[in-house]
């Protein structure tokens, strides 16, 4: 299932849920309006953006095709995006050089409309970069950044946990680390044993939150809390709509 990332459908769905229009996405008027725009949300949302220091840096670690890390142009002077995926880094590299990038998406069956994925006139591009990495295994010159976002990242990695250890190197004190996840934990991604949620120990259930606390209390303080919807198109008439979790944890 990891392949389905690499996939023209992913791209499609992908560039659609970060750059579609609210009619585009959801052309019904009694849908989940509450989940549109969320890759702007996430940082709209959590990023604590009075507290950065001048000049910033940001990493979106799992960017996908890139809204977020165009949002944290808006604050930081230079951001990094990274993604495992290669046709996803190819998408945002293509933004980033024209602003733009047409693409189809699905309306029913082989039944596509065409469109455009725009970057916002207002965002300075050249703030932004974009690689192909392993959040996992990230390489060691990364450098450290005042705001570090994963966007639904952490259900879709095979360790969770070397993710998670590499992030009190990467953030100075005082610095921000921004989570979302729907915790969807799933074998297809992640060995049950590496699951941060989802199961029992000792008896008692054990949820995402419960063990992002556990990981992370030593070297960051939990601010936020909130739930975030979100909605991603695949049909006309068909859409997965879901509830993330999201945290914002300041580096002690």
């Amino acid at each position: 299932m990891s392949d389905f990332y690499e996939s023209d459908r992913a791209v499609s769905e992908y560039l659609l849920f970060h750059y579609g229009t609210a009619g585009e996405v959801l052309p019904w008027s009694s849908g989940p309006v509450e989940g549109l725009d969320y890759p702007v949300r996430c940082v709209e949302e959590l990023l604590d953006a009075g507290s950065l220091p001048d000049p910033s840096s940001a990493l979106d670690l799992g960017c996908a095709v890139g809204r977020s890390t165009f949002q944290l142009a808006r604050y930081c002077e230079s951001v990094l995006g990274i993604d495992f995926s290669a046709r996803f880094v190819a998408e945002c590299q293509a933004l980033q050089n024209k602003g733009r990038r047409g693409f189809d998406y699905v309306v029913e069956g082989g039944l596509t409309v065409s469109t455009e994925a725009v970057v916002d006139h207002d965002t300075d591009r050249t703030r932004v970069r974009f690689e192909q990495g392993d959040a996992c295994g990230l390489r060691g010159d990364l450098g450290r950044f005042d705001v570090v976002l994963m966007a639904n990242l952490l259900c879709r990695l095979p360790d969770p946990d070397a993710c998670l250890g590499r992030m009190a190197g990467l953030i100075p004190s005082g610095g921000q680390l921004l989570i979302t996840t729907p915790c969807t934990w799933m074998e297809d991604y992640t060995p049950r044993e590496r699951w941060l949620g989802g199961f029992h120990r000792d008896g008692k259930p054990v949820r995402t939150l419960d063990s992002l606390k556990e990981r992370l209390t030593p070297d960051f303080e939990l601010e936020i809390r909130r739930d975030m919807p979100f909605l991603i198109r695949e049909h006309e008439r068909k859409f997965q709509w879901t509830v993330a979790q999201g945290t914002r944890w300041r580096r002690r």
